[in-house]
């Protein structure tokens, strides 16, 4: 063994003898987790239950197939589904987000929207299977205004008017969206939500 190769191994055991064993231990299992449901908030539901609705809805449920239930919780995009689709899968929603617009056209004026929307809703209350016919939810992406149809009216980004601290402008901003978006037929906005954020120095959040 070369005398520098000698050295070195004699300086390494010097060195691992000078520290104490130390004896491996296994760490204790972490304890299961506990939930606390008497903590969580509790929803509050603000109309008062009717039971005429009631009676209808639970006749739906009772009369509707699980494709149709299950069709009832999917939503499909413009750019992928068909009224066709909306008619043979149930689908309860069809959105058009911030690419999407009749035939791929991004300046299909609101005339087209309407065609295309009315095709949904027939698709979706066409009952010559045998379904039960449950509307189409036809919903828009507007974070900014109705910005998929060309000349409504468009607003700043969400974190700018946040910054404003003017919640009266807020509420007739989304006042002024909704209006735009029911004369093409959407009942369902998703856009983000304004969030006061926890200090002052990390200013607004979506």
């Amino acid at each position: 063994m070369k005398p520098v190769t000698t050295f070195l191994m004699g300086t390494a055991l010097a060195g691992m003898a000078a520290f104490p064993a130390v004896a491996q231990t296994v760490p204790a299992p972490a304890p299961a987790a506990t939930a606390h449901p008497e903590l969580w908030p509790r929803a509050t539901w603000p109309y008062r239950a009717d039971p005429a609705i009631e009676a209808r809805i639970a006749d739906l449920l009772g009369r509707m197939t699980l494709e149709e239930k299950v069709g009832q919780v999917v939503q499909g995009d413009i750019a992928s589904v068909t009224p066709e689709d909306v008619r043979r899968y149930h689908l309860g929603s069809v959105l058009n987000g911030g690419n999407s617009a009749p035939d791929n056209d991004e300046f299909a004026p609101a005339a087209e929207w309407l065609k295309l929307a009315d095709r949904f809703y027939a698709a979706s209350v066409d009952t010559r299977d045998g379904g039960v016919g449950i509307p189409v939810i036809w919903g828009t992406d507007a974070v900014h205004g109705h910005s998929n149809i060309v000349g409504a009216t468009l607003f700043p980004h969400n974190v700018g008017l946040g910054a404003m601290h003017d919640p009266a402008l807020m509420r007739r901003i989304a006042q002024a969206t909704a209006a735009e978006i029911s004369r093409d037929r959407h009942r369902m906005d998703l856009r983000p939500h304004d969030h006061r954020a926890a200090g002052p120095a990390l200013g607004s959040r979506l």
